[in-house]
């Protein structure tokens, strides 16, 4: 029988379970109410309220000005539309980097502010303290590595990382450092299908890939990206379920129309 069938809620054991027994992991963003109820009601195991909040809902180039005031106005709209998937909320660039106090203050402030299940960190070995003192609380920590975008100045490019031995052996390292630090899973994003596969047989929590091949234990998207909102965007990864930034512009083309033809509201639209 499926894990996550007969689940009222998702949680981090649910997760674990469904690795335990081969069973993919579908986890999707969101960062408002309205989308997020949609979402939940889909059967969606884990919703990201992603920093790529700064990208899809403010416009920003990179992820690295959304503010934690911000991905906590996004979570708590989210939590509160809720209630089967598992919810994770990114930790924004500038609130652990560096200093591990500060780290947990702000993991602290998400779970109380926002109801949250989760937060997510990217990164490594470089971030290790931070994602064990916020373990220490009781906090759940999912990790992220390979394409980092809080790093994208670092790295200078987008594309995919850890096609080199050096950085793969790396990677594989770090993983392991995450799951034994006693992260309940790990994202992998965009890095060869063949080293994810290996990733994800030598840890034992879920590692959820985003352009990582599909041997590993579960799949992310952003929200916008696959239901075809988000313009000029098409990554080799990314799989278009649905064409709505379309649907929407002749919808609202039409509404325009028949607003200025005095066509709406008619006669059974009014009081």
């Amino acid at each position: 029988m499926s894990v996550n069938k007969d689940v009222r809620r998702v949680t981090t054991h649910t997760l674990q379970e469904m690795k335990n027994k081969g069973e993919k992991i579908a986890m999707l963003t969101a960062y408002d109410y309205t989308m997020a109820g949609i979402v939940d009601k889909a059967g969606i195991d884990v919703i990201l309220v992603g920093d790529s909040a700064s990208n899809v809902m403010a416009g920003h180039e990179t992820t690295l000005p959304i503010t934690l005031d911000q991905m906590i106005y996004h979570a708590s709209s989210v939590v509160r539309a809720c209630n089967r998937s598992l919810v994770v909320v990114d930790m924004p660039f500038g609130s652990y980097q560096g200093n591990s106090k500060e780290a947990l203050n702000s993991a602290i402030r998400i779970m109380k502010e926002t109801g949250g299940h989760a937060v997510k960190l990217e990164g490594g070995e470089e971030i290790i303290e931070s994602i064990k003192r916020i373990l220490t609380a009781g906090i759940p920590v999912m990790g992220h590595l390979g394409l980092t975008p809080q790093s994208i100045y670092k790295f200078g490019t987008y594309q995919v990382r850890a096609k080199e031995e050096e950085e793969a052996e790396r990677l594989i390292h770090d993983a392991k450092m995450l799951a034994d630090s006693g992260c309940f899973a790990i994202v992998l994003e965009k890095i060869p299908a063949q080293l994810a596969k290996r990733v994800a047989e030598s840890v034992h929590v879920p590692v959820i890939g985003i352009g990582a091949g599909n041997q590993v234990d579960g799949q992310v998207l952003v929200l916008h990206d696959m239901l075809g909102i988000t313009e000029g965007f098409t990554p080799r990864f990314l799989r278009k379920y649905a064409n709505l930034g379309e649907q929407m512009t002749t919808a609202l083309e039409q509404y325009v129309a028949d607003v200025r033809n005095v066509d709406f509201p008619n006669e059974k639209e009014q009081y």
